[in-house]
């Protein structure tokens, strides 16, 4: 017996053997090392992507900041400098073909509509909104807060052209022929959005507000997971690099606004409880879970969206030195848009609304009696511009570095083109990336970023077809695909969609 299993196991060994000599060669990874390498660059770009995408949020984070509070700090000091022009203006004598500059004017209708708007708010009732609001069951709630994150977007895209064209409609040149229907439409249909986007976003903060007292916390476990529903209908879509771009502006407006949402629901809900602080220390939680939520579905939605699109970390980069360029370009002395204005573009950040709603709710939750009270709001009211002025000057220096990074230096000297599309509409509109560079002119940033006055040319009249129509009117039916960051606004269609 021990014989047959010596024999049997010799036996065993020759067939071990004869199937090592047939697999002798084996299989080596280096054969493919092209596929392997590639592998490898995407666990590497979905390691940085948290990093680069954070860096993105946080400078966008602060030029939302920077535009919001400008409303705050520093309008309310523009239009007394414009009032204090026109009522000098007898006395001092006119000169010149413009009582303001237009960008006076567009001040003294931004200070204008706040007022105006923050006057009609004042007949709208937050508590009953709010009982109205916690009154509906949960699932109705859910698909309110989806039809009002719907109606932001669309309510906004519309809401920029309208105030863009009161801007226009109130400082085109005289000599020019107008075809608009005239200043006071335009703002009455100014005013009409902006008090409509500010209801709009009262529903959503009394929504957030009901979610956040309520005892089970079911709805705002409901609203979170909403967050994670966006990662299903992103992800698994072709993106481009405008895509990601537009998409990535949005991310930024969403999350600056859930910050001033959730200061909203923290200030209402502190005025319920006498401001005792304890009350805040159990709210901070709750605003710790939505503030995590929204970083971590960012960070997952853009991971996977880079890896399956093949988009490397580095357009981030790209991204920010967009965003930087605005800042830049907007304090040069030949700027022909405000920055506040150029972000709303950009991303979609309409400060006047959400202003509206904040002065509302800080007047109807904080009590000014008295002359220490008083003198407590100008201090506030000194540290708000102090934290403006400092912001600036951070963001103008981060911009300038990554302006230079990027080599866009030489863009900041061309002057935006002209034509008899853009001249009737909206200037601001036009894209400097289209423009032509003034001639004698470097390319140099320098440190302390005061940009010359650049030389006035004179801009060519547009030809005329064999009908007597521009040319350019034809062209706009057929516009070629936009490729420049520089030309990409939030709703601006890139391929075939808007993300």
């Amino acid at each position: 017996k021990s014989k047959q299993g010596l024999d049997y196991v010799s036996t065993f060994i020759v067939h071990i053997k004869k199937i090592q000599s047939k697999n002798k060669k084996g299989y080596f990874l280096e054969h493919n090392e092209a596929k392997y390498t590639e592998r490898r660059e995407r666990v590497y770009t979905c390691m940085r992507i948290p990093k680069e995408l954070e860096k993105l949020m946080i400078f966008g984070f602060f030029l939302c900041a920077d535009a919001f509070l400008y409303i705050f700090t520093l309008l309310p000091l523009r239009v007394l400098l414009a009032l204090l022009r026109l009522f000098t203006l007898p006395c001092c004598g006119f000169s010149g073909s413009r009582l303001l500059q237009p960008a006076q004017v567009c001040d003294m209708l931004k200070g204008l509509i706040l007022v105006l708007c923050f006057s009609m708010m004042h007949y709208v009732d937050y508590s009953m909104m709010y009982h109205l609001i916690r009154g509906q069951s949960v699932i109705k709630l859910y698909i309110i807060y989806n039809m009002l994150e719907v109606a932001d977007r669309l309510i906004s895209s519309f809401g920029q052209d309208i105030l863009d064209a009161l801007y226009w409609t109130a400082t085109e040149p005289k000599e020019r022929k107008r075809d608009s229907i005239g200043v006071i439409p335009h703002f009455v249909m100014a005013v009409s959005y902006v008090f409509i986007h500010s209801i709009l976003i009262m529903v959503q903060a009394s929504t957030l507000n009901v979610a956040f007292n309520s005892h089970n916390k079911s709805l705002l476990t409901i609203m979170m997971s909403n967050n994670f529903v966006e990662i299903k209908g992103s992800v698994f879509k072709k993106f481009e690099k405008n895509n990601l771009f537009q998409m990535s502006n949005s991310d930024i407006k969403e999350r600056f606004t859930s910050y001033v949402l959730l200061l909203i629901v923290c200030l209402r809900n502190m005025e319920q409880f006498s401001w005792n602080p304890d009350h805040l220390w159990a709210l901070l939680p709750d605003v710790f879970m939505v503030v995590a939520s929204e970083v971590v579905v960012d960070v997952i939605k853009h991971a996977f969206i880079t890896k399956f699109n093949d988009i490397p970390a580095d357009v981030y980069s790209e991204y920010r030195a967009s965003l930087a360029f605005d800042l830049v370009s907007s304090r040069q002395t030949n700027a022909y848009t405000d920055y506040s204005d150029s972000v709303a573009r950009r991303m979609g950040f309409i400060p006047l609304p959400l202003a509206v709603l904040l002065i509302r709710v800080v007047m109807s939750s904080v009590k000014v009696q008295g002359a220490l009270s008083y003198t407590c709001v100008f201090l506030f009211y000194l540290g708000l511009v102090t934290l403006k002025v400092l912001n600036s000057i951070v963001l103008l220096g981060k911009s300038c570095v990554y302006v230079k990074r990027a080599n866009m230096e030489d863009k900041l000297f061309e002057k935006p083109s002209t034509s008899s599309s853009s001249s009737t509409k909206s200037p601001s509109k036009t894209d400097p990336s289209r423009c032509a560079k003034p001639p004698g002119k470097g390319a140099i940033l320098h440190s302390s970023l005061t940009v010359g006055p650049q030389p006035e040319t004179e801009l060519p009249e547009p030809s005329l077809s064999n009908e007597g129509e521009p040319i350019e009117a034809s062209e706009l039916k057929h516009k070629p695909p936009k490729n420049d960051l520089l030309e990409i606004d939030r709703f601006t269609i890139c391929g075939n969609r808007i993300d």
